[in-house]
């Protein structure tokens, strides 16, 4: 099954008189899927992608399956949506891949981890300078019970600081929750497959000058290599940010930018199970809060649940 096919299988059809509040609900999860996705991230680097070669991943991760898009769909842009596209493709994909990679090398994971998990607060904020949403006391309390979350859950003591480290971690931040709010406010003019394509095409055609001059030329990937790419760019990328950027659309700023606090709980979740990590009852307590955090948002009364369900069903796949 190729990824336009399980993107167009994973439209999901709410009947007109379900309760807003489990449509919601229902969407959220689905939208879910994509940080919980992106926690696999750290594992299938490690054990299955070619040592000290970051760009390269980030470039693989975002123009392979951008390209494939856009040869599926044949459209390109019109008018102001060439700034637009590029602008959400430079915030979304290209700087925020090149920030993430910069902060993950330079500082412990932990730190890294903890420095993004402010992302939801700033998305929230930018949020509602941009459309006008609330910003409530909840939200507030979420985010701060977020960032002590992720912080017990994988920082460690003693970790080592790096000015140019947290001023990436932070600026990749605050790429990725403008890259957000600016999806929602602008809209998504065409079918949800082209839409992505353009963004990650002009992510991963920003990122190649990148890698060469960082890395210089990829050496030949083996089969391994080839695995973990094909993970992280069909499944981690191409599946997974077709379902952010329609979640984008259907739900809320402060409730989609709660979800990606699950990618550190993921990440840590499969390090105990997959390699053979102990888990402490601070990152226990930890993995409580986040969850709290992620739930919190969503926990809404029913006269408040209120979701653009069409938005989040439209298909549209027109060629």
């Amino acid at each position: 099954m190729t990824t336009a096919q399980l993107i167009t299988t994973s439209s999901v059809a709410v009947p007109a008189d379900e309760p807003a509040g489990s449509s919601l609900r229902r969407i959220a999860a689905i939208t879910a899927f994509t940080p919980a996705v992106w926690g696999t991230t750290y594992l299938v680097a490690t054990e299955l992608l070619p040592a000290g070669r970051p760009m390269l991943a980030a470039t693989v991760r975002a123009l392979p399956v951008g390209v494939a898009f856009m040869l599926r769909t044949r459209l390109l842009p019109a008018g102001v949506w060439w700034v637009r596209a590029i602008t959400l493709g430079f915030l979304n994909i290209g700087a925020f891949f090149a920030l993430l990679f910069i902060a993950a090398f330079r500082l412990p994971g932990g730190v890294a981890a903890t420095a993004g998990a402010i992302q939801p607060l700033v998305a929230a904020a930018i949020a509602a300078v941009v459309l006008h949403e609330a910003f409530t006391r909840r939200t507030a309390l979420a985010g701060i019970a977020g960032i002590a979350g992720v912080g017990l859950l994988v920082l460690q003591p003693g970790a080592r600081l790096d000015a140019v480290g947290l001023l990436a971690a932070f600026a990749g931040t605050v790429s990725m929750a403008t890259g957000v709010v600016l999806t929602k406010h602008w809209g998504r003019p065409v079918d949800l497959l082209t839409f992505t394509g353009w963004q990650l095409t002009a992510g991963g055609v920003m990122l190649v000058p990148v890698a060469l001059l960082v890395e210089g030329v990829p050496p030949v990937p083996t089969a391994t290599n080839l695995l973990g790419f094909a993970w992280l760019s069909i499944v981690g990328t191409g599946l997974a940010y077709s379902l952010w950027f329609r979640g984008i659309g259907a739900l809320p700023i402060a409730m989609t930018s709660f979800l990606v606090l699950l990618s550190p709980l993921v990440a840590t979740v499969l390090g105990w199970l997959v390699l053979d990590q102990r888990l402490t009852p601070l990152q226990v307590v930890g993995a409580l809060l986040v969850a709290a955090a992620v739930v919190t948002p969503h926990v809404r009364r029913r006269r408040d649940a209120t979701v653009n369900v069409a938005t989040f069903g439209r298909t549209g796949f027109a060629r």
